[in-house]
């Protein structure tokens, strides 16, 4: 019998040839009899040698690879907890983590090894290359198993199968509870999106760690019998050579790699025929950008997400993709949303207000947490993103910025993600980013932290004459300052809070 989250026992006796994780620059190719076979070897080695059992936390410190599925499905067949580290976090950081989530075991790669060597962690050490800080041989202890299945274990879907601990770019990262409940609608909403297949096959080289690069596209397509192709990080070179050897049919990226792909030199050379959609969230995109990836016949589609919900729960349809770019579409299947004010009460179309979503998508809240729990739910059902949006007469939603970016001029709420949308199309703008600046008449007003485009004259007057044209006058920043880099986390987003470190002082 196969219990609920034992996708890969059903893909293996289904389809067991297929082609379920492909690992182009180790050579590795798995079929789904591969990786289950591989995962209940995993798993009877984290029970036999390490005692893990169910509701044990496994924690992983490495760059992406092919055994990220392997020990996430076989936490899946112990009713374990899988916990993906930063590996970008310091070891200071890193050990405040695992004081949280009190991992039975931790695997890591040789790159991580001098941070592992450094923690205070007592989780038992597993190295998945040449053993090193004080950690056993996995290969050596999978040989000593059998990779025969396990004796089934009926879990709930209400039981979680992941801690994903939040960036931290406001603070201390919090570990959402995701539910095996949370996955399997994720997935079910996203082919509803989208139309999964079998023959589907997607890129991933967003980091594992990162609910991007985890459940956006990876586990939506092993849960359909679809194919994951693994990069060890993002390199556009290397991306667009591997979509085109591999056939890649479904694009997953925040608007900036989808930018670096197509300023890359081979971008135009490479044959993406199979590409069939690409999906793009954490920010608006330009028309521009779209209009790219259309001319060259794949769909650009916008949506929107985030850790504790989906992360797939919204989009927008193939046939307003164009129309309504900028808008991150309506809810996805089984997802309800409401836009509502400080007091709970659901706002007016085409007013702001924070967006808050309930249904099977929603985490279960924060391991070991109760406070941020209690204020995420707010004694209810809703779950409160903290995110700023509004939906116009059509129910189109549109995603104005983080609640806690929005900064007040003249007693006007300005949103940046709303001036950001209109930079994307300024003169000599790459990318930008607005913050509030203190003024002493207006109290706060904005400033526009601009990458020019490759070539540009930095021209701050053009910038803001072009604004003038898009925007209300106090929504248009009143300064302009050139960076040639934005700091983002490793997600793509940009750290918002260390742009306003560095250029939010008043002039």
């Amino acid at each position: 019998m196969i219990h609920l989250g034992d996708w890969t026992a059903y893909w293996a006796r289904r389809t067991p040839d297929a082609e379920a994780v492909v690992e182009p620059h180790r050579r590795r190719r798995w079929s789904y009899r591969d990786l289950d076979r591989r995962a209940n070897r995993m798993a009877r080695m984290l029970e036999g040698a390490f005692g893990v059992k169910r509701g044990d936390r496994v924690a992983l410190l490495a760059h992406n690879r092919a055994e990220h599925f392997e020990a996430f499905f076989a936490c899946a067949k112990l009713g374990a907890l899988f916990a993906p580290l930063n590996w970008r976090l310091a070891p200071a950081e890193l050990d405040a983590v695992l004081a949280d989530a009190e991992p039975s075991v931790l695997f890591y790669d040789e790159a991580c090894a001098q941070t592992v060597a450094a923690l205070q962690s007592a989780a038992a050490r597993v190295a998945w290359d040449a053993p090193s800080a004080g950690g056993q041989s996995c290969e050596g202890l999978l040989a000593r198993g059998s990779d025969d299945a396990l004796a089934s274990k009926e879990l709930s879907l209400e039981e979680p199968i992941m801690i994903c601990y939040t960036s931290g770019t406001t603070g201390r990262p919090k570990g959402a509870l995701l539910s095996h409940r949370q996955l399997a609608f994720n997935a079910l909403s996203t082919d509803l999106a989208i139309g999964v297949r079998p023959s589907d096959s997607t890129l991933v080289f967003m980091p594992l760690f990162h609910t991007g690069g985890l459940n956006c596209l990876a586990t939506p397509l092993l849960h359909h019998g679809g194919r994951v192709v693994v990069m060890p990080g993002f390199d556009a070179e290397r991306a667009l050579q591997v979509a085109e050897e591999e056939r890649i049919t479904l694009h997953m990226g925040v608007p900036t790699i989808f930018e670096m792909l197509r300023d890359a030199p081979s971008f135009t050379r490479r044959d993406l025929s199979a590409a069939r959609m690409a999906l793009c969230g954490g920010a608006p995109c330009p028309l521009e950008l779209i209009e790219t990836y259309r001319s060259r016949g794949i769909l650009f589609r916008q949506g929107y997400g985030l850790t504790e919900v989906g992360p797939n729960c919204f989009s927008l349809t193939e046939a307003d993709a164009f129309r309504k770019a900028g808008s991150v579409g309506w809810p996805n299947f089984y997802l309800r949303a409401r836009i509502v004010d400080d007091a709970g009460r659901e706002v007016a179309a085409g007013e702001n207000g924070e967006l808050a979503l309930a249904g099977p998508m929603v985490t279960l809240g924060y391991f070991r947490n109760p406070e941020a729990t209690a204020e995420a739910f707010r004694g209810g059902e809703w779950f409160h993103t903290g995110d700023l949006a509004r939906r116009d007469d059509e129910g189109y939603h549109f995603i104005v910025g983080r609640k806690k970016d929005m900064f007040i001029s003249g007693g006007e709420n300005v949103y940046p993600a709303e001036v950001e949308l209109a930079l994307a199309g300024a003169p000599g703008v790459h990318e930008a980013c607005v913050i509030g600046v203190p003024d002493a008449r207006w109290g706060e007003v904005g400033r526009a932290v601009v990458v020019a485009s490759p070539g540009a004259r930095a021209d701050g007057a053009a910038i803001l004459m072009h604004l003038q044209q898009k925007l209300a006058k106090y929504k248009v920043p009143k300064s302009v300052v050139f960076t040639e880099s934005l700091p983002r986390n490793p997600g793509g987003k940009v750290l918002r809070h260390l742009v306003k470190e560095r250029f939010g002082a008043r002039e």
